[in-house]
């Protein structure tokens, strides 16, 4: 799949979920989608989950995300005290 027909997956509506990314024609935000991920869930544990949703879906979110931070700074994160 091509970068451009990824991204076309990925919309940012300021009347769906206050603007956020989402997966064009679902309410589930890029955000929801890595939250998932990163919580060990597999695509076809999402895909089962949500209908509808496709693995170019969440590899568009995951590419969405890369390309998201491609140009962004980074500050170390605080680490809290035990």
């Amino acid at each position: 799949m091509t970068e451009k027909k990824m991204l076309e997956r990925i919309v940012v509506d300021p009347n769906i979920k206050v603007g956020k990314p989402v997966i064009k024609g679902t309410r589930l935000t890029v955000e929801y989608i890595l939250g998932l991920l990163a919580q060990d869930a597999s695509f076809e544990e999402i895909i089962e989950e949500y209908a509808g949703l496709t693995k170019e879906d969440i590899q568009a979110c995951l590419y969405f995300a890369t390309k998201s931070l491609q140009s962004t700074v980074f500050m170390p994160l605080p680490l809290e005290s035990a």
